[in-house]
């Protein structure tokens, strides 16, 4: 429900595009409702509410890199959360999409997959080598269960 003017969707929608047609990046800034911008002591409750959120999540998220769990998936999901009110934040997230749309482009060009490939291959030879040396010289008896 949008009791403001059209005004202000018709200026975000433009800053979303360009004359060409290639979508920028949308404005920095709080997206808090505005009747809570409205009011500054509601407006500062909110961002606290925020950044103690966020904060939970990016705690758990590095509770999970050592642990089983998507450690970096949760602590960029409290990036986002922080995001949400936080222009740190949004540049962080910015950046680091940026990063990772470069790395996903690089790493689907033919020639780093070709070289990925043959890397792996060869890796997997090596192991094939050392699993087969072992089975020659222990058989197929665990080490634990050698007997002397």
């Amino acid at each position: 429900m949008n009791t403001g003017s059209d005004e202000a969707a018709e200026s975000e929608s433009v800053a979303a595009t360009t004359g060409d047609g290639a979508k920028t990046e949308p404005a920095l800034g709080s997206r808090a409702p505005e009747f809570i911008k409205a009011r500054r002591a509601l407006h500062l409750s909110w961002q606290v509410g925020v950044f103690v959120a966020g904060l939970a999540v990016v705690v758990a998220g590095v509770i999970m890199l050592p642990l089983p769990g998507p450690g970096w998936l949760v602590i960029f999901g409290g990036m986002a959360i922080w995001a949400t009110e936080f222009v740190w934040a949004q540049l962080v997230l910015r950046w680091t999409k940026r990063k990772v749309t470069e790395a996903t482009q690089r790493a689907l060009d033919p020639a780093v997959r070709r070289r990925n490939i043959i890397l792996t291959s060869v890796g997997v030879v090596i192991i094939a080598v050392l699993v087969a040396i072992y089975v020659w010289k222990f058989g197929f008896e665990m080490p634990w269960k050698i007997k002397e």
